[in-house]
C-alpha cells in the first residue's frame, strides 16, 4: 500500500468501512428514522441531522480544498451548521435526503483523495497553510468523532422514550 492507499482506507474506516473502534459515522446513522434524528437532548443542543449535515459540509470543504475550488457549490447557504428539521418538523425525505448528500460528499471525497499523488501529501492544501495529509487526517477523526457524539446521543433518546 502506498500512503494515498492507507489514507483512503483510513477515511473509508471512519465513514462505513468494518472498523475496530466501533461504529463509524454511516454505521451509527443507519436505520434512524427522522424523528430520532431530529431529537435534542436539551433545547440549545445539536441532533444527528444537524451532525450529519455538518459532517456533508466539511467533506465537501475538504474536496473543494484538495481540488483547488472556489465556495459556493454546497447546497445549502452558510457553513459548518445548518439547522434540521425546518419549520415544518421532522421530515422522512428532508432526512433521507441529507443522508443521501453525506454519502455523496464521502464518495467525491473519496475520489479526489485518490487523484492525489503521494508526493503532494506534505504540501499546503489550497486555501490555507494546511497540509494536504492532515486534512484527509482530519476528517477521519471528524467522522469517527461524529459517529462517537451519534452514538450518545441515540442512547440519550432511548433512554428519554
Amino acid at each position: 500500500m502506498n500512503n494515498v492507499e492507507v489514507l483512503l482506507r483510513l477515511i473509508d474506516e471512519a465513514f462505513d468501512r468494518k472498523s475496530w473502534h466501533g461504529a463509524n459515522l454511516r454505521g451509527s446513522i443507519r436505520g434512524l428514522t427522522a424523528l430520532e434524528a431530529a431529537w435534542r437532548a436539551q433545547p440549545q443542543r445539536k441532533n444527528i441531522h444537524e451532525m450529519v449535515l455538518h459532517c456533508a459540509y466539511w467533506k465537501y470543504t475538504v474536496r473543494r480544498r484538495l481540488c483547488g475550488e472556489k465556495r459556493g457549490s454546497f447546497p445549502f447557504k452558510g457553513s459548518n451548521w445548518f439547522l434540521r428539521p425546518t419549520a415544518d418538523g421532522p421530515s422522512t425525505s428532508q432526512w433521507n435526503e441529507d443522508v443521501q448528500l453525506l454519502i455523496a460528499t464521502h464518495k467525491s471525497l473519496r475520489s479526489a483523495i485518490a487523484a492525489i499523488k503521494p508526493s503532494q501529501l506534505l504540501l499546503p492544501a489550497a486555501g490555507g497553510s494546511t497540509k494536504v495529509i492532515q486534512l484527509i487526517t482530519g476528517i477521519a477523526s471528524h467522522d469517527v468523532y461524529h459517529a462517537g457524539q451519534i452514538q450518545t446521543i441515540k442512547r440519550l433518546f432511548a433512554e428519554s422514550n
